[in-house]
């Protein structure tokens, strides 16, 4: 359901952007209705507990730490299409 006015102010600053912009605006709404977060309760992760041993523990602990360590100064920038 699209609310009118909305859709009216929306266009409004379409039309002010130059195309580049408009561009940038169609990639975050598309990601915004493409994207749906869904989670999972932590029951379901219950099977998979004590798998690993402590050594295959303490090693993808040291993969994620060192993985999520670096920062892509890039990653904000909105792909365009």
């Amino acid at each position: 359901m699209v609310d009118a006015q909305i859709q009216r102010q929306l266009i409004t600053e379409l039309e002010r952007l130059p195309v580049e912009k408009q561009r940038q605006v169609l990639a975050f709404a598309h990601g915004l209705a493409t994207t749906s977060l869904q989670g999972r309760p932590g029951s379901d992760l219950m099977p998979f507990f004590g798998i690993l041993s402590p050594e295959e523990a303490q090693q993808m602990s040291d993969a994620i730490e060192s993985g999520c360590e670096q920062v892509n100064p890039d990653d904000w920038k909105v792909p365009t299409f």
